[in-house]
């Protein structure tokens, strides 16, 4: 049997589901029995991620863990977590298993600094952003980067919990929006740096300007498999 992939997930559900399709769509497979196998966890119980970094509100860690130890006794041998703003606690989930735990942020610098990219806009939850996870490992590489300022950070907030709440098309004309003010300023790539935001975006094909951290992450895991 080939290693199996553990997905921590729930945060939200259409992002888990977009993680396990993106595994399926990048794994070559002629038949089911080639294709990787998975165990896909999905508590969207799980608190706040956001809220608890800018508010200090309750804790998502706990029932984190909790969800990785599920992952371990169900025979995962690899780890991912489809949400970028999760890693805030990457550290802490890591040092609680002895299996590989990928990291999506790490993973996703890591193609913008190989593929020489600059001037590039970071999408991505207000707690991701005020967390500086994508600007810390940017800053270091001496990459361009950009972050939309506090007005445009609001809409894209709306426009990450207009699609959780159901309302794609106000989704995505809120963030295109965005786009297009960020590419006046000659922002040349996006990090699509919150796993709904890809989604949002899917309508828009497969844009060499959008860097997906979803794809990248589960290119990765495939290569591990």
């Amino acid at each position: 049997m080939k290693k199996i992939i553990g997905i921590l997930g729930g945060m939200g559900p259409a992002a888990t589901v977009d993680a396990m399709e993106k595994i399926i769509k990048n794994t070559s497979a002629t038949c089911d029995q080639e294709h990787i196998p998975v165990i896909a966890i999905s508590f969207p119980d799980i608190p706040d991620r956001t809220k608890n970094i800018l508010s200090g509100e309750k804790s998502p860690l706990k029932q984190m863990i909790a969800t990785l130890r599920i992952l371990e006794d169900a025979g995962a041998q690899c780890i991912i977590m489809p949400c970028n703003t999760a890693h805030y606690w990457y550290e802490e989930l890591k040092a609680e298993t002895n299996v590989p735990f990928l990291n999506m942020i790490d993973i996703t610098c890591n193609k913008v600094v190989n593929e020489g990219m600059n001037n590039i806009a970071i999408l991505a939850t207000t707690g991701t952003i005020k967390a500086e996870l994508y600007q810390n490992r940017l800053t270091k590489e001496n990459i361009k980067f950009v972050i939309p300022d506090d007005i445009q950070q609001e809409i894209i907030m709306e426009s990450i919990l207009a699609y959780k709440s159901g309302n794609g098309e106000k989704a995505y004309q809120l963030l295109k929006s965005i786009i297009s003010q960020l590419k006046d300023i000659s922002v040349e790539n996006f990090i699509l740096g919150c796993s709904e935001i890809p989604i949002i975006l899917s309508r828009d094909g497969n844009h060499g300007e959008y860097i997906d951290a979803t794809e990248e992450l589960v290119k990765i895991a495939i290569d591990w498999c």
